[in-house]
């Protein structure tokens, strides 16, 4: 890697396999998992991309490099390529992306939008996360605005949304009227993440399912009918394993 070129924090590549939420759901994806995040949210399921004592397992890769990657595991077939994290809003992207846009792979990026960058223009997706109130964390309405101000209407955006209560259910009411041309994904939180070094553990597959029947009621009773309500898919199918 020579001398001044662009370096990017990769805690794992992999795929293709699926994309298993949002707007995307079930969407063949290769995914770019970058190391850091700004956020420690209570509930975060991918600590391996968040925390600080996972450092040392972020690799330090240039755009090529990365690339080679993305195109052996998809075969040089064009895709969908999803940047993820931890936030990959804090790393610098936007070579990346004209690279694979070169070659007709098309990118989407998912962030709590606590980060914006120019490069958001050069998305095909952009996946908003606002994060609710049981995370922890604490949502910033101004830097949320600079996101989209950077995005300018070019790619297609959504809003996902974690709900694991009521709080959080008024929260994504309250977002979704505050930025009511968008469409709006809830997701029913996953109350047992379990330890990201621990690939055989289980999640709770009866309570994830219990939550999503509750949030459904709540969209129906409430008659809004402008939000889709999806479970994690890849939970479903593989829990949290790492790499799938």
């Amino acid at each position: 890697m020579s001398a001044g070129e662009t370096q990017i924090r990769i805690s794992e590549i992999f795929g293709p396999t699926i994309q298993g939420e949002g707007i995307l759901i079930g969407l063949p994806t290769v995914f770019v998992r970058t190391g850091g995040c700004d956020y420690r949210c209570s509930w975060c399921d991918t600590l391996h991309a968040v925390a600080s004592e996972y450092r040392d397992q972020w690799l330090p890769m240039s755009v090529d490099e990365i690339w080679r990657e993305v195109t052996r595991l998809s075969g040089s077939r064009p895709l969908m390529v999803s940047l993820s994290g931890g936030n990959p809003a804090i790393q610098p992207l936007g070579a990346l992306i004209e690279r694979g846009h070169r070659e007709g792979y098309r990118f989407a990026l998912e962030t709590q939008g606590s980060v914006a960058r120019d490069w958001f223009a050069n998305l095909d997706v952009l996946v908003l996360s606002p994060k609710p109130p049981s995370s922890g964390m604490e949502t910033d309405w101004d830097a949320f605005d600079a996101c989209l101000r950077m995005a300018a209407e070019a790619p297609q955006i959504a809003l996902k949304i974690v709900v694991f209560d009521d709080g959080d259910y008024a929260y994504a009411r309250a977002a979704a009227a505050r930025y009511p041309t968008f469409p709006v994904y809830l997701q029913p939180g996953n109350h047992t993440p379990p330890p990201p070094d621990d690939e055989s553990a289980k999640v709770d597959i009866d309570g994830i399912m219990d939550q999503m029947l509750w949030l459904v009621g709540k969209v129906t009773d409430n008659q809004w009918f402008e939000a889709r309500v999806l479970p994690q898919l890849h939970v479903l199918l593989w829990g949290n394993r790492r790499g799938v």
